[in-house]
């Protein structure tokens, strides 16, 4: 984790964006994200991070010096400070690249940035996203659909308290990120209320619009 010693001061991006195609996915909790991104991998070979997947392995991991904080963090559905996320996700790209002997890299990063200056810095320092692709989804939906997945998912999260905890942050916190990248027209928006064939199908059409040869 020796990455977390000089993110702050770094202001140079570690990838280059000709190399490395990042593509943030956002989206409130249960948005289904996490079902779009798998989609994505299968069809384009993205390699897909998700941060809190990421955090929640840091979490478990034997002596992590992070587990303590990232456990209680998550459980109160607050924002894990951004070096730790960032330092992780950077570790997993580079993970990725040495394993496949290459540069060259298609990532999709699930659930992050949740706030601006986690955007900003991941940009500074690791390299500039392509764009945000974000899944919009009405709240009561999303609760219907954490709901019956904290049935059989086991995660602390998936209760109704949490839950609400959730959509707090990601409005008052996500939502600025959205209008950032929206201003700079780095925003792809879908409506991921219909069933998710039909979510992807329009995924696909945006990032074949967006991407073109960079997907085939």
């Amino acid at each position: 984790m020796s990455t977390i010693d000089n993110l702050k001061d770094r202001t140079t991006p570690v990838f280059s964006k000709d190399d490395v195609t990042v593509i943030f996915v956002l989206g409130g909790p249960g948005a289904g994200k996490g079902t779009q991104c798998e989609r994505l991998v299968k069809q384009y070979g993205f390699s897909h991070l998700s941060a809190g997947d990421l955090l929640r392995a840091e979490q478990a991991r034997p002596n992590s010096e992070f587990g303590d904080l990232i456990r209680d963090y998550i459980k109160n559905g607050l924002i894990v400070p951004m070096e730790v996320t960032i330092a992780l996700l950077e570790a997993a790209m580079r993970k990725i690249l040495d394993e496949t002997k290459t540069t060259k890299g298609k990532f999709l990063i699930d659930g992050f940035p949740r706030k601006l200056d986690q955007a900003i810095k991941f940009e500074e320092a690791v390299v500039p996203a392509q764009f945000v692709l974000f899944y919009d989804c009405p709240e009561d939906e999303m609760e219907r659909r954490l709901l019956e997945r904290g049935k059989t998912s086991g995660r602390e999260d998936d209760n109704a308290e949490s839950i609400r905890k959730r959509f707090r942050t990601f409005i008052e916190t996500s939502m600025p990120v959205v209008d950032y990248f929206e201003g700079q027209d780095r925003v792809v928006k879908i409506d991921a209320t219909p069933e998710p064939d039909k979510v992807f199908e329009r995924t696909q059409a945006e990032l074949a619009k967006r991407l073109g040869d960079q997907i085939a």
